[in-house]
């Protein structure tokens, strides 16, 4: 997914994307993987080049957002069955304004309790679990689709065409069927959990901080809950010639509001990790601007079922803490299929807990996608080869090659072509930095292969030696008073005893550390270390990064966690050295150590260890501690961080688990709790009412306005999906993936406003 290992192979011109018509684009594409399938193609071997092989190629997926996925599909993302996975049984009702994916309670077994409870939107649910549809039950509804003739052609009106009700959400049949093994693919167009994540941060974040402008709670969702005849205490109400909107339990209060926004502009992070959140938190702590998708990526599995657990209730922070745990196991770099199966079942039991708490209109197609993510990590292993993020990346870039605005294609298309010729050149130059041979951020060097581990403890140290001081190195190996004045000594007596008899087993890394270290001890304010940057405690405060945090694991998958105090180099004879970091460990008893709902918190103010602070640099893991407002100003919840260029395998690279990666999605534990929902208490009693500024219009006024969006889910309006209008409404909304650089779904409908890249 590297940016050199990416081709622009097709840039179409104009204001707006094709939509439907994308197949004229893409008939070139498709000749050739017909080729490359049927008849293959003459390749050279490249370990031997009088060899030469017919080589086939197949499509394995696609990787877009939303939107684009329709236009590539055929399977149009709006209206009632906008879900591509669940077909014709999409769970979805007409609220005001919008269509609503309400109704989860379909998922659930035909005997689940919940079916029968009213409070959900006052009805009971009698519908079957959804059917899974084969690639036969797709062929037979692509049979019935009409041939469709690209653009807008006279033969069908000249603007629109309306489908049928045999036809379903079926736009056309993509192009992408011409390929004889595309029917039988599983798998074909990924969901893009990047944007899927993205869309539910901002609804979610919205809605708790109550933005006016991201919000789902809206005084249209209020008056939904009237004619749905449910939560009366959460309903519009007359006072005098104002209507009044009660608070809610799901929104901040303004004293909350600031807390959070203190709690994430306080978050300081690994070197690398994310951006400074700080940023985007306004002056006077009452709200969050401009998240970019990898920023509400971060909020949601990082810090917002940290920062909720005291600003809401128990049960309405328990359903965010779980949806977070979800995208958390979702998003690790080791897929468990096992944990992808349960997950499956745990997303509807969440899904239906968030239909009890918020109102339907916060159900976009977006919250409902999340349901078939479990499915297709299973299909397509970890998503981190399957998401938007390096396309996105490298769709930055390409608009940064625009220098003239009334022509952009061009310039995009000239700056490619030098960015292509300059990537081919490096490649032959092996005297000078390229793309391809520049040492990355953290790059700390090759070291030496060493046969004693205590050697292999190296690191890139940076910054000037802070000091150098005398130490003895009896000082600080064991604290056992007698064993650290006796063993030095004879260790020493020891090795070069075996050494005068030529003892095969003395080399001389053994020669080396017997001698023991010189009395001069270089120490560093900060080091690089297999790839991870480290700072002492002392420098860390002073930066905007966390680099500090320092854990091992003991035994029994015990960890230990504190704070790097000093990094210090041990010289030893024949160039060799040892890094030692010495730490300030923190008490990790039951009583002062805290785990709950995935979350570790732990008292920084209890030393342990104190006569045992020191560890090797490569037995060094970094995490971040970010502050617990739910236990406290003493308090630490722990993140552990996963570098990118750091993977554990194991040794035998064998294992009775089924994984799809490497090991990771395991560390997550997702329980759902049922507890007693039904019962919960949505009005938050602290007195605070917000009155709705608009022209009055009484209750009862608008339920007679709006009584014919009842039950709309039973009948359908097929004649309002037709292509062209859906085609241009899209036009309007993104432009399909071919140069959007972030997304982000909008409050009423499902549209989606282009903004800046990550």
């Amino acid at each position: 997914m590297k940016p050199e290992y990416l081709m622009l192979s097709l840039l179409i011109p104009g204001p707006q994307s094709p939509g439907k018509d994308m197949d004229v684009f893409l008939r070139p594409l498709i000749e050739e993987l017909k080729e490359l399938w049927e008849n293959g193609i003459d390749t050279r071997d490249a370990g031997n080049d009088r060899k030469v092989f017919k080589m086939r190629a197949a499509l394995l997926w696609t990787v877009n957002d939303f939107p684009a996925r329709s236009s590539l599909s055929g399977w149009s993302g709006h209206g009632y069955k906008a879900c591509p996975t669940c077909n014709e049984d999409t769970p979805s009702m007409r609220v005001i304004g919008k269509t609503a994916y309400f109704g989860h309670r379909h998922f659930l077994p035909s005997t689940h309790r919940w079916r029968s409870n009213l409070d959900f939107d006052g009805r009971t649910e009698r519908k079957r679990p959804p059917r899974r549809f084969s690639s036969v039950d797709i062929m037979d509804q692509l049979r019935r689709v009409k041939t469709t003739i690209p653009g807008k052609h006279p033969n069908y009106g000249g603007v629109k065409r309306k489908r049928g009700d045999d036809e379903l959400n079926w736009r056309k049949k993509s192009i992408f069927y011409e390929l004889p093994y595309w029917p039988e693919i599983e798998l074909k167009h990924n969901l893009d959990v990047m944007h899927i994540e993205k869309n539910i941060c901002d609804s979610l974040l919205g809605t708790l901080m109550g933005d006016p402008h991201k919000s789902k709670d809206t005084d249209n969702a209020r008056r939904d809950l009237h004619n749905l005849g449910i939560r009366s205490e959460l309903r519009l109400y007359e006072d005098g010639n104002r209507l009044m909107k009660p608070a809610t339990e799901y929104t901040f209060s303004e004293a909350n509001r600031r807390k959070f926004c203190r709690f994430v502009r306080s978050v300081k992070f690994p070197d690398g990790f994310a951006s400074n959140l700080s940023k985007n938190i306004a002056q006077n702590d009452s709200c969050i601007v401009g998240l970019k998708s990898h920023d509400c990526h971060v909020i949601m599995q990082r810090l917002l079922r940290v920062g909720c657990r005291s600003l809401v209730n128990k049960t309405i922070s328990s359903t965010i803490i779980e949806l977070c745990t979800f995208f958390n196991q979702l998003c690790a770099r080791t897929v468990n299929v096992t944990d992808m199966v349960k997950a499956q079942d745990q997303l509807v039991i969440i899904l239906c807990k968030l239909e009890r708490i918020f109102p339907p209109a916060f159900f976009d197609i977006m919250i409902h996608l999340v349901l078939h993510l479990p499915e297709e990590a299973i299909l397509g292993g970890p998503v981190y080869m399957r998401w938007m993020y390096p396309f996105e990346r490298y769709l930055k870039r390409l608009k940064d090659y625009v220098r003239n605005a009334a022509k952009p294609e061009g310039s995009i298309s000239e700056g490619y072509v030098v960015d292509e010729a300059l990537t081919f050149c490096s490649k032959y130059f092996d005297d000078i930095e390229t793309r391809f041979n520049r040492p990355d951020r953290n790059d700390d060097g090759i070291h030496r292969t060493r046969r004693l581990f205590v050697f292999e403890s190296q690191c890139k140290p940076m910054g000037k030696h802070q000091h150098k001081q005398e130490l003895q190195l009896r000082a600080c190996l064991n604290p056992d008073e007698a064993h650290r004045n006796e063993f030095a000594d004879w260790f020493f007596e020891k090795i070069y005893a075996m050494n005068r008899v030529h003892a095969p087993e003395v080399t001389h890394e053994l020669l080396s550390l017997a001698s023991k270290s010189n009395i001069v001890v270089s120490s560093y304010p900060a080091c690089i270390v297999n790839g991870v940057r480290f700072v002492t405690h002392a420098r860390d405060v002073r930066l905007k990064t966390q680099n500090s945090g320092v854990s091992v694991p003991g035994t029994e998958n015990k960890m230990f966690y504190g704070q790097l105090q000093e990094i210090l180099e041990f010289s030893y004879l024949n160039e060799f050295s040892v890094v030692l970091f010495k730490c300030k460990w923190f008490r990790c008893d039951s009583r002062r150590m805290v785990t709950e709902n995935n979350i570790t918190s732990i008292n920084i103010t209890s030393e342990s260890y104190k006569d045992d602070q020191f560890i090797l640099a490569s037995q060094a893991q970094q995490v971040f501690y970010v502050e617990d407002p739910s236990r406290g100003p003493n308090w630490r919840v722990v993140q552990h961080v996963n570098h990118r260029s750091i993977w554990d395998i194991t040794e035998d690279g064998m294992s009775d688990i089924d994984l799809l990666q490497d090991n990771s999605s395991s560390n997550f534990t997702l329980f759902v709790d049922l507890g007693n929902l039904p019962q919960i208490n949505l009005q938050r009693n602290d007195g605070d009412v917000i009155p709705i500024v608009q022209p009055f219009t009484t209750v009862s006024q608008h339920v007679n306005e709006t009584a014919s969006f009842l039950n709309d889910d039973d009948e359908e309006d097929v004649s309002e999906e037709d292509d062209e209008t859906v085609e241009e409404s899209a036009d309007e909304e993104t432009d399909e993936g071919n140069d959007v650089v972030d997304t982000e779904e909008d409050d009423d409908d499902h549209s989606y406003r282009t903004s800046d890249s990550d």
